[in-house]
């Protein structure tokens, strides 16, 4: 249980590095100060819809249709590759371009703009509800398919808040893109290791 709660962990935290809107949104918004803990606890808190609607769906789907688990398995591998190739990718391009706005917005509109950031975006589904939903079926039993839920949720929270309250120490180092192209190819190794892990299981 422990090993499924720590697989789900990492592998939320192998997605939700890579660079994108939401998360930019959320440094932007740490590095001003504005409305920090409601965005990353609405981040986290929408992360875990998904995180455990993907895995209890998947869970009833791979009752009613056992072989698919192995197919889904394969078909997240597959994402993870090519979802690292991207980001290696975007490290050799190096186009990175982070610009901060200024001036506060209301609570209401942040937030707005967050849930916008977050459900109008099709790789959350992709990254959440498809390919968490897809890792978690290589578990066999509900107990850990929770385990491996849950610490993908807890990897949501601890991201977010990570970002939102570090961006202060961040900024500085994060607004060169020599630091996120080091990030990518990070993000990349990890999702092509979580790759062959799938495949080796």
């Amino acid at each position: 249980m422990t090993q499924a709660f720590f697989t789900g962990f990492i592998t939320l935290m192998s997605l939700i590095l890579a660079v994108g809107a939401q998360n930019v949104f959320i440094l932007r918004q740490g590095i001003l100060r504005s409305h920090v803990l409601p965005l990353c606890l609405f981040a986290a808190a929408s992360d875990a819809l998904l995180i455990w609607t993907g895995v209890i769906g998947f869970g009833v789907i791979v009752q009613m249709a056992p072989g698919l688990a192995r197919l889904m398995t394969w078909g997240g591998a597959l994402f993870l590759c090519a979802y690292g190739a991207l980001r290696f990718r975007a490290a050799y391009l190096g186009d990175y371009n982070l610009e901060l706005g200024e001036g506060r917005q209301s609570l209401k509109k942040t937030l707005m703009t967050l849930a916008g950031f977050t459900f109008l975006n099709p790789h959350v589904y992709l990254d959440t509800i498809g390919l968490i939903g897809a890792v978690s079926a290589q578990y066999d039993t509900d107990s850990l398919r929770y385990a491996f839920a849950t610490g993908a949720s807890i990897g949501s929270l601890v991201f977010f808040c990570s970002l939102g309250f570090g961006a202060r120490i961040l900024a500085p180092v994060m607004g060169s893109s020599k630091a996120w192209r080091v990030l990518d190819v990070l993000v990349g190794v990890t999702m092509w290791t979580i790759a062959a892990m799938l495949l080796s299981s």
